[in-house]
C-alpha cells in the first residue's frame, strides 16, 4: 500500500520554471480519492502532495510547508479532529486554510468546523466543488502582493 504520493509535474500542471499557485497537502484514507484530488489539483496550477494516513500527515506536516490543507474527518489511525488540531500546531495558518471532506458528519466533527470556521465538502463530492473552495483559501501571489 503507497501511503504518500504526489503529482507535481503531472501534465496540466504549471508550466517548467513557473511556480506553483499553492502546497496542498491531500490527506484520505482512499487512495483512489488522494490520486483524483491531486490530479486535479496538480492540473490547476498548485503542488499536491497525499497521504493515506495521520502518521503520514503528521510527517509531513513536520516537515514541509502547505498552504492548504484538504483533510478528510474519517481517517482510520487518527481521528480529523485530533489531526486538525495537530496540523494547527505545526503551521498555524491551516486554522483558515483547511477544507474537511466526509462521508458522514459526526456531532464531533459539526463542532470542530462550527469553531473553526472551515468549509466542508461531503463525500460524494464534485472537483469543481474541491478546486473552487481551495481557490478560495489561496494565498495571495507574490505578484498581486506587490501590484
Amino acid at each position: 500500500m503507497r501511503l504518500f504520493g504526489n503529482h507535481r509535474g503531472v501534465g496540466g500542471g504549471p508550466a517548467r520554471g513557473v511556480p506553483p499557485r499553492a502546497r496542498v497537502l491531500v490527506v484520505d484514507d482512499e487512495p483512489s480519492i488522494c490520486r483524483a484530488l491531486s490530479i486535479a489539483l496538480t492540473r490547476a496550477g498548485y503542488e499536491a502532495k497525499w497521504t493515506q494516513s495521520g502518521e503520514g500527515a503528521h510527517s509531513l506536516l513536520g516537515s514541509e510547508r502547505f498552504d492548504i490543507l484538504v483533510l478528510d474527518l474519517r481517517i482510520p489511525d487518527v481521528r480529523g479532529d485530533v489531526l486538525y488540531h495537530l496540523a494547527v500546531s505545526l503551521q498555524p495558518h491551516l486554522r483558515g486554510h483547511t477544507l474537511f471532506i466526509t462521508g458522514d458528519v459526526t456531532d464531533r466533527a459539526q463542532v470542530l468546523i462550527a469553531d473553526c470556521e472551515c468549509p466542508l465538502l461531503q463525500k460524494p463530492f464534485r472537483l469543481e466543488d474541491v478546486l473552487a473552495s481551495v481557490g478560495a483559501m489561496e494565498p495571495p501571489h507574490e505578484a498581486e502582493e506587490s501590484a
